[in-house]
């Protein structure tokens, strides 16, 4: 969960009987809790009718609704989005791109695109297919990702190695021991 703070906001207006300017907090500062889910995601996409997880930019308004959509706080006046600095996004976009985890994946198990377009149900089919249970829907969606990957590698048969990897293989594995021993062979 990401907790952002959006700054108080106050207006400048001059006092004449003091000859002054006099300084008044118009908004006051709001604190906002976002989580960067399955939940969030599905709200989003239900409302704009695309998926979210495509390779391109959204608009300010679909970002701005999506940071609403990420809210878990109740009856939050829609006008505080629009005070939303630019730290504030930024604090965000790297929240969302957060991969959340320690786990890492070789390169050779990468998976292949078929062109499919992830989309939130295709995510729920993914953790019903694995039976990972629906409360990790409120987990952070990157992390939700790794789980299911880490569940196909898991249940899938071991793949085996091609002539050419097993070479290679070995042939980094003897340089790293010769480095190591400080042999030449």
């Amino acid at each position: 969960m990401l907790t952002i703070t959006i700054p108080a906001t106050e207006s400048e207006q001059w006092d004449e009987a003091k000859e002054e300017f006099v300084y008044q907090t118009v908004e006051k500062e709001q604190v906002l809790h976002l989580e960067h889910s399955l939940i969030a995601l599905s709200k989003w996409e239900s409302k704009w009718h695309k998926p979210f997880l495509t390779d391109k930019e959204l608009t300010l308004d679909e970002t701005i609704d999506y940071i609403k959509c990420m809210t878990l706080d109740k009856n939050i006046d829609s006008k505080v989005y629009d005070r939303l600095t630019q730290s504030n996004i930024v604090e965000i976009r790297e929240y969302m791109n957060d991969s959340m985890t320690a786990t890492t994946f070789p390169k050779r198990s990468e998976s292949k695109n078929n062109g499919e377009q992830t989309t939130s149900e295709l995510i729920y089919y993914w953790m019903i297919a694995n039976n990972i249970p629906v409360e990790f829907e409120k987990w952070h969606i990157k992390r939700l990702l790794t789980l299911i990957r880490v569940c196909s590698v898991k249940n899938s048969p071991s793949k085996k190695m091609s002539r050419n990897e097993i070479l290679r293989q070995n042939t980094e594995l003897n340089a790293a021991r010769r480095k190591q021993l400080h042999t030449k062979g």
